[in-house]
C-alpha cells in the first residue's frame, strides 16, 4: 500500500511533469521518488558532492573545511529592521576583509552595499517577501525587479508558508516561479522556515523549489524562532540532489556550527556571526 509520503511524492512529480511539458523544455527534473532513492546513503551523497578527498576512510564523515573555504561559502548577513548605515558600511568592510561570498541585506540597502563592494568579488544578496513571505507574487516580483535594478546579484525569497501548509502546491510553485522569472537569470534561494514544517512539507517545498527553477533551498529567515539543523540540511540535500544549492541559515553562530552544516550537505551558510565563524570563538548573534 502506498504511504502518505509516497502519495505526496507522486503528486509533486506529476506537477513537475506538467510544467515541463507546458514549457516544452528538455531540462531534466528527476521525479522526487528517484531523487530520494538515489541519495538515501549519506556517504554516497557526500562522495558525489565533495569528491573522495572529503570522505573519511570509513566513508562516513567529510573532512573539515578550511577557514578560507568556509568564508567563501558565507553570506554575511544584516537584516535587523533598525540597522543603520554605519552597520552596513562595517558589514561590507568585513566582507572585503574576510572574502565572504556575499552580504545579505534588505532592499533599501542594496545600492549602498553594491557601491561599497565594487571590485571586491563579493556579491550583494537581497531578501524578498521578508520575513513572512505572505505578500502576493506580484509584490515579490516587483521587489525582485527593483533589487536587481539596484545591483542585487542573488535573491533570497520567503516561501508562502500558509499556501504550503494548506497543500496548495500549484500556488506555491507559481509563487516561486514568478520570482525566478522576475530575477532575470539571477540565482534565487527559497527560504522554507523548516522548523515550522513537518517532514512531508519540507520535502514538498524542496521539490517545488527545484521544479520552479530556484537555485537554492534555504532553511530559515532567523526571525521566527528555530533555525538550521544538520538533519534538515541532510533531508534537503537528499530531495534536491547534487546540482542545487542548500543554504543553512538561522542559529549558525560558531565554527563548529558551520562545519556541521557543511558536513551535512550545505553549500552556503547565512550568518551574522560570520567573523566569529572564520576566526573561532562564540557569538550571541540571532541569525
Amino acid at each position: 500500500m502506498p504511504t502518505e509520503l509516497d502519495t505526496l511524492v507522486n503528486r509533486i512529480a506529476d506537477r513537475v511533469k506538467a510544467e515541463l511539458n507546458a514549457q516544452a523544455t528538455m531540462a531534466a527534473v528527476p521525479p522526487l521518488a528517484e531523487v530520494r532513492g538515489t541519495w538515501q546513503d549519506q556517504a554516497a551523497l557526500d562522495r558525489h558532492l565533495h569528491g573522495a578527498d572529503r570522505i573519511g576512510t570509513d566513508g562516513s564523515a567529510p573532512a573539515q573545511v578550511s577557514s578560507g573555504e568556509v568564508a567563501r561559502r558565507i553570506d554575511h548577513t544584516l537584516l535587523k529592521p533598525d540597522a543603520v548605515r554605519a552597520e552596513f558600511v562595517k558589514l561590507c568592510e568585513e566582507a572585503r576583509t574576510y572574502k565572504f561570498a556575499s552580504v545579505c541585506v534588505q532592499t533599501t540597502w542594496v545600492p549602498l552595499c553594491k557601491q561599497l563592494l565594487q571590485g571586491a568579488g563579493v556579491m550583494t544578496i537581497c531578501v524578498v517577501g521578508f520575513p513572512h513571505g505572505v505578500c502576493t507574487t506580484r509584490a515579490k516580483q516587483a521587489e525582485t525587479r527593483e533589487a536587481i535594478a539596484n545591483g542585487a546579484d542573488e535573491i533570497d525569497m520567503v516561501v508562502n508558508l500558509g499556501l504550503l501548509k494548506s497543500g496548495d502546491h500549484n500556488a506555491v510553485f507559481d509563487d516561486i516561479k514568478g520570482v525566478v522569472e522576475a530575477a532575470q537569470g539571477r540565482p534565487v534561494k527559497v527560504i522554507l522556515e523548516t522548523h515550522m514544517l513537518n517532514r512531508e512539507q519540507k520535502i514538498a517545498a524542496c521539490a517545488l523549489s527545484k521544479a520552479a527553477g530556484a537555485a537554492f533551498v534555504k532553511t530559515s529567515t532567523g526571525f521566527s524562532g528555530g533555525g538550521a539543523t544538520a538533519d534538515d540540511i541532510r533531508l534537503m540535500r537528499q530531495v534536491v540532489g547534487p546540482d542545487m544549492g542548500v543554504k543553512a541559515s538561522g542559529g549558525v553562530r560558531n565554527t563548529a556550527d558551520a562545519q556541521a552544516m557543511l558536513a551535512a550537505g550545505a553549500t552556503r551558510i547565512g550568518a551574522s556571526a560570520s567573523v566569529v565563524i572564520v576566526t573561532g570563538g562564540t557569538s550571541k548573534g540571532s541569525y
